[in-house]
C-alpha cells in the first residue's frame, strides 16, 4: 500500500504552495488528475494582489485598505478575520514570489508593476502581462521538481476514507494502470480547485467539476456558501475563453450596439472597473433588454490603446482574440459575454485551513475560509492559493507530527472502501442497457445554466431543484459503454458526476433559501440585501445520503455592512 505523511489533492498553485510549505522532514506528495502545469491555475491571467504601494496612484496603499476593499467586495459576507490575515501576508508573500523567480512585469526602476483592477480603492495587482498564473504556477512547480516532491499525476481520487472523524487517506484511481489504489496519509490537504463545469458557459478548464469538494462532503464535512458563483463579465464571445479583467485595468471600455459606454448606467464612478458581479450583470441586463449585438454579446474596446500598449501588457489576449475570434484587439473591438469564472464556496473551513476531520485540510477554490464571501475581488484569487496553501502545508504537517500513526484500523478501512468502489464500477459495466453518462452531464449544464445563472428567481430555481433530483434518479440507471479500464474519461464521468449532482443540489437548494441579493447571487424576486435576515453563511451537510441546510454567523472584526456605492 502506498503511504505518505501528507497527501495533497491537486497540483495547481495552492497544492504545490502546501507541498512546498510542508516540512521537509516528512513524506509529502501530490496527487493530481493533470500534470501540474496542466492544472487550472495557469488560465489565472490579470494579477495577483498586494499593497506594494509601487504604482503612483498607489502609494497610500495599505494591508488594511486592502482588507477593506476585500470585505466591501464580498458584500460583507467575508469573515473579516481571514481577509485581514489573507491582506497582512500579501505582502511578504508576493515578495517570497518574486525571490523564487516569479518573472512579474516591472516599472522603471526594476519594481514589481501593479495595476488597476475592480473594485479596489488603489492599482495594486501585480502582475506578469497576461500570464501572471502560468508563470507563477510554472516556477512553484520547478521548486517542486528541485525539492524531489512525489507527483502523481494522472490519478483521480475517488473516495476519501476516514474512520471514527479521523483520516485514514483516500483510494484512487490510477488512469494508465486502469486501477484503483488505496493510499494511506495521516493528513490529506485538498486543494482540487472549483466547479465551474457544472456550468454550460464556463472559463473553467474539463477538470473542474467540484470533485474535491463533492468528496469532502459526501465524507460528511460541512460546504459553506455554495450559492455564490461568480461570473466573469467578460469572456470570449461563443468560445468562453477569460478575458482578463486586466484589459479593463488598463483602459478597455464596454460598449453596446448602439455604440453606448453603458457602464456609465450602472457604476458611474468605477465604471468598468466595479466588481465583477454588478459588470457580469449590467452587460447581460444591456443583452437582455436588446441593446447587445445579434447573438448574444457586447464589446470590450481595446483599439484606443494602441498596439505597442496592447502587445506588452496583453499579448495573450491579443492571440487569444486572433486564433479563437478572427478579430485583432488592435483594430477591432472584442465580442464579450459573461460566464461562469469562479466558485466562492466550498469546503468549510477556519484560518488554519482545517476542515471537522481529524488530519484533513484544504485550500484555494475548493475552500471556503471565507476571504471572498458573496463575490470575489479580482486578483484575490491567485493571492489566497498562496496564503492559504502555505497555512495548509504548515497545519497538515503539524498535524502529521503530533497525530500519531493515525486511527487504528486505517488500513482495513482502506481496503474495503477499495473493494466497495471496485464492486460499484462492475456493476456499472454488466449494464446491457441505461442511460450514457454524458447525456446526464450535458442535462445537468443546461439546467444549471438556465435556471440558477446570472439572474434567479423562486420559479426557476425550485425547477432547477427538481430537475437535480431527477437526474439523481436517472444516475442510478447509467451504463459504462466501454470494458478498458486504463485512460477511460468514461470511468472519470461516472464517479465525478455523483460529485458534481451532490453540488448542484446544495447549490440550488441554496440558493433557493437565500431569500436576498448579495454579491454574486442576485434574486430578482428579492433584489435587496438583507442583513437582517441573511448576514449568515450558509452551510450543508450530507445526512443519510440528504442535503440538510443550516448557517454560521459572519465573523465582523471592524468593518460593519454598509451600502456599496461603485
Amino acid at each position: 500500500m502506498i503511504s505518505h505523511d501528507i497527501l495533497v489533492v491537486g497540483s495547481g498553485l495552492a497544492g504545490l504552495s502546501a507541498a512546498l510549505n510542508a516540512d521537509p522532514k516528512l513524506s509529502t506528495a501530490v496527487i493530481s488528475k493533470v500534470h501540474p502545469v496542466r492544472s487550472h491555475s495557469v488560465a489565472a491571467q490579470g494579477g495577483v494582489n498586494a499593497a506594494l504601494g509601487n504604482n503612483p496612484n498607489g502609494r497610500d496603499d495599505s494591508p488594511e485598505r486592502h482588507a477593506y476593499d476585500t470585505v466591501k467586495g464580498s458584500d460583507f459576507l467575508a469573515d473579516q478575520d481571514a481577509a485581514e490575515l489573507m491582506c497582512r501576508e500579501a505582502v511578504p508573500t508576493v515578495l517570497g514570489l518574486e525571490h523564487l523567480g516569479v518573472p512579474f512585469s516591472r516599472f522603471p526602476g526594476g519594481v514589481i508593476a501593479q495595476r488597476p483592477f475592480g473594485g479596489a480603492g488603489f492599482p495594486r495587482t501585480c502582475y506578469a502581462a497576461d500570464r501572471t498564473g502560468q508563470v507563477m504556477l510554472h516556477t512553484l512547480f520547478e521548486q517542486a521538481v528541485k525539492r524531489n516532491i512525489t507527483i502523481y499525476e494522472e490519478f483521480m481520487v475517488t473516495k476519501l476514507v476516514l474512520k471514527n472523524g479521523k483520516c485514514c487517506g483516500v483510494v484512487a484511481y490510477a488512469y494508465d494502470r486502469g486501477e484503483f489504489l488505496p493510499i494511506r496519509a495521516r493528513a490529506v490537504v485538498f486543494a482540487s480547485g472549483g466547479y465551474g463545469r457544472l456550468f454550460l458557459r464556463t472559463t473553467n478548464s474539463y477538470i473542474s467539476l467540484g470533485s474535491g469538494i463533492g468528496l469532502a462532503f459526501q465524507a460528511g464535512l460541512p460546504v459553506k456558501d455554495m450559492e455564490f458563483v461568480q461570473f466573469h463579465p467578460t469572456s470570449l464571445y461563443g468560445k468562453n475563453i477569460l478575458i482578463t479583467e486586466g484589459a479593463r485595468g488598463e483602459g478597455g471600455v464596454l460598449v453596446n450596439r448602439l455604440g453606448k459606454r453603458f457602464m456609465a448606467d450602472y457604476a458611474p464612478k468605477a465604471m468598468e472597473l466595479a466588481p465583477r458581479d454588478i459588470v457580469a450583470r449590467s452587460i447581460q441586463t444591456e443583452i437582455n433588454e436588446g441593446r447587445g449585438f445579434e447573438g448574444g454579446y457586447v464589446h470590450l474596446d481595446l483599439t484606443h490603446l494602441g498596439k505597442e500598449k496592447i502587445q506588452k501588457r496583453l499579448p495573450a489576449i491579443r492571440e487569444i482574440c486572433i486564433k479563437f475570434a478572427g478579430v485583432d484587439p488592435v483594430d477591432k473591438p472584442i465580442p464579450i459575454q459573461p460566464a461562469q469564472h469562479y466558485s466562492m464556496g466550498g469546503i468549510d473551513v477556519g484560518i488554519d485551513c482545517a476542515t471537522g476531520a481529524a488530519g484533513v485540510f484544504a485550500a484555494g477554490e475548493c475552500s471556503c475560509v471565507s476571504v471572498h464571501g458573496a463575490n470575489r475581488l479580482g486578483g484575490n484569487s491567485l493571492l489566497e492559493t498562496v496564503v492559504f496553501g502555505k497555512i495548509a502545508g504548515r497545519s497538515a504537517s503539524l498535524f502529521a507530527k503530533g497525530g500519531g500513526a493515525g486511527p487504528a484500523g486505517a488500513e482495513k478501512a482502506l481496503r474495503d472502501d477499495l473493494q466497495r468502489i471496485e464492486k460499484r464500477l462492475e456493476g456499472w459495466e454488466k449494464r446491457t442497457e441505461g442511460i450514457p453518462i454524458h447525456h446526464l452531464l450535458r442535462r445537468m449544464k443546461e439546467l444549471m445554466t438556465n435556471k440558477a445563472g446570472i439572474f434567479r428567481d423562486r420559479k426557476s430555481l425550485r425547477e432547477a431543484v427538481e430537475g437535480v433530483l431527477e437526474m439523481r434518479e436517472d444516475y442510478g440507471r447509467v451504463v459504462r459503454s466501454g470494458r478498458n479500464r486504463r485512460f477511460s474519461q468514461e470511468i472519470v464521468n461516472l464517479f465525478e458526476f455523483e460529485h458534481s449532482l451532490e453540488l448542484a443540489e446544495v447549490i440550488t437548494r441554496g440558493a433557493l433559501r437565500r431569500e436576498e441579493t448579495r454579491g454574486s447571487h442576485f434574486r430578482t424576486d428579492f433584489p435587496k440585501r438583507d442583513d437582517k435576515r441573511w448576514l449568515r453563511h450558509t452551510l450543508a451537510v450530507l445526512r443519510n445520503g440528504k442535503v440538510t441546510l443550516g448557517s454560521k454567523r459572519v465573523r465582523i472584526t471592524k468593518y460593519k455592512p454598509e451600502e456599496r456605492k461603485y
